[in-house]
């Protein structure tokens, strides 16, 4: 055997050796990547939406055409240039509000669903890091906010917290959104800190004298973080349907705003003369609200060692 073969021979196993233990050594985010990539519904949610987000941030990008241009002379009319979904019977652009609904839409899912994020970090890491009475008090606290009635609740806050004013309601909604919405969150945080503040590595942070705030927010935190994230995404798209409820309701959004609740409640009454203006903002929002339930979905199996 020559010494380039006696090389190549006793290097092999030692690269395959270097190759596993870097397969081994891959974190679990890194893990979770990986088998996103293959996820065919991971890559689909994830395209949708991104399409929703940009539709959300730049509406003139996909639309010229003003929402609140309406003409009753166009009442019902059929697709057109400009106006490919036809008008709605106050002669609205069903096109252009549809697009521009998705900036509320979106805006108020993402602002509801940070409050609700916010509370639900503070009461889940507290009670799962102190445990003892002070789990005991938050946990019952939040089985009380859990025990509320979702859709009564929401009616009763919505009308009170825009009582007297004259605001579009999109504040009002947001508020009410995130107090109600952050129970299942906080149960995951508070489930996924006290399994992290067991760890060996909590351990011996505690040991070189870390206090209880750089436990929490530098070792405990980042090792809890992942299940709620994916909570928060389907939380997202629930928010979303949600504001459309209560706007289809008639206590969500008012005034002047636009939005697919309000598009959908405009056109309830009038679907036998035309079934356009309630289709299609209830297909955008059907299949924004299933796209990020899908994007959590897939991020939660990823980031879920039992399923692999």
């Amino acid at each position: 055997m020559s010494d380039l073969e006696a090389v190549t021979t006793t290097e092999a196993p030692a690269t395959g050796v270097r190759r596993h233990a870097a397969d081994r050594s891959r974190s679990l985010a890194a893990d979770a990547w990986h088998d996103l990539r293959r996820n065919k519904i991971f890559w689909v949610a994830a395209v949708l939406v991104v399409l929703v987000l940009i539709m959300a941030a730049f509406p003139s990008l996909f639309t010229s055409a003003d929402p609140r241009a309406c003409t009753l002379s166009q009442q019902y009319q059929g697709a057109s240039a400009g106006a490919p979904f036809g008008y709605d019977f106050q002669g609205c652009n069903v096109y252009a509000r549809t697009v521009y609904g998705a900036r509320t839409s979106i805006m108020i899912g993402v602002l509801a669903t940070l409050i609700a994020g916010l509370i639900a970090l503070i009461f889940g890491l507290s009670a799962g890091y102190f445990g003892r009475w002070v789990d005991a008090v938050l946990s019952r606290f939040i089985d009380i906010v859990l025990g509320i009635p979702f859709l009564l609740a929401a009616i009763v806050l919505a009308k009170r917290l825009s009582s007297g004013t004259h605001s579009t309601g999109i504040l009002a909604v947001t508020l009410t959104l995130g107090i109600l919405g952050w129970t299942t969150a906080a149960r995951i945080m508070r489930s996924s800190v006290i399994s992290a503040r067991n760890q060996d590595y909590v351990a011996a942070a505690r040991m070189l004298g870390a206090g209880p705030a750089r436990l929490m927010l530098r070792h405990i935190l980042p090792n809890s973080i992942a299940p709620f994230i994916v909570v928060l995404t389907i939380l997202l798209g629930v928010n979303i349907a949600s504001e459309a409820t209560l706007s289809y309701l008639g206590i969500g959004l008012k005034g002047d705003a636009i939005s697919w609740g309000i598009a959908i409640n405009e056109a309830g009454p009038n679907v036998r003369t035309a079934a356009g203006p309630l289709i299609w903002p209830s297909l955008f929002l059907a299949l924004t609200v299933l796209a990020f339930i899908m994007l959590g979905d897939a991020i939660r199996d990823a980031f879920d060692p039992k399923l692999r």
